[in-house]
């Protein structure tokens, strides 16, 4: 579990192919502080620390992570937003963020306000579980909706956002991966067949 507050950005070292999976290397500012076994969102995506070396930390990423999220087109020298676990003891920050990505989303448009930004992602079917002013984590950012469309909702961005992640260096065409809110997925589950 965690909040979708970013702790920084890591930069990734390899991302090693092999058959249907892949071996992610990520320099992160906090790995010596890591142990094996300790789960990280990278990118919004929990993955499990198997090694540490230094300021790097490898995780293994299945198949399954490897076709619901933006992972697997990540290259050496992409930068990409990390944060560890939510501990029992902390303030909750952002929102609840499960780092189980429910599919990727298109960044739609930037419009610059002053120092703010309005962005737009397009999400397809994944609107079914967004609401205006609801949470949701993109590339595990948490961020409020302001405007919920028929396929595609808006954020603001404040500078603090658009300087500390990767979200104020995703040009539009970009892939984002999309973690829609635990709640809204519920809701969603429990009353889509209701007539």
């Amino acid at each position: 579990m965690f909040t979708g507050l970013v702790e920084a950005m890591g930069m990734i070292r390899s991302l090693d192919r092999a058959h249907d999976a892949a071996e992610l290397v990520v320099d992160l500012p906090f790995a010596e502080e890591l142990q094996i076994g300790e789960s990280v969102a990278v990118d919004g995506c929990c993955l499990t620390v198997v090694a540490i070396d230094g300021r790097t930390a490898r995780f293994q990423v299945g198949p399954e992570t490897l076709k619901r999220t933006t992972l697997g087109e990540r290259k050496a020298g992409d930068f990409v937003n990390v944060e560890r676990a939510l501990r029992l003891d902390q303030r909750l920050g952002g929102h609840f963020v499960q780092g189980h990505v429910d599919g990727v989303g298109k960044v739609a448009a930037r419009d610059r306000s002053g120092e703010w930004e309005i962005v737009r992602f397009d999400v397809g079917e994944l609107m079914r579980e967004v609401v205006p002013k609801g949470s949701i984590a993109v590339d595990g950012v948490s961020l409020t909706v302001v405007d919920a469309f028929v396929d595609s909702f808006t954020v603001m961005l404040i500078p603090h956002t658009l300087e500390r992640t990767t979200l104020g260096r995703r040009p539009v065409g970009s892939k984002v991966n999309i973690e829609t809110d635990i709640l809204a997925k519920c809701v969603w589950k429990m009353t889509r067949h209701v007539q």
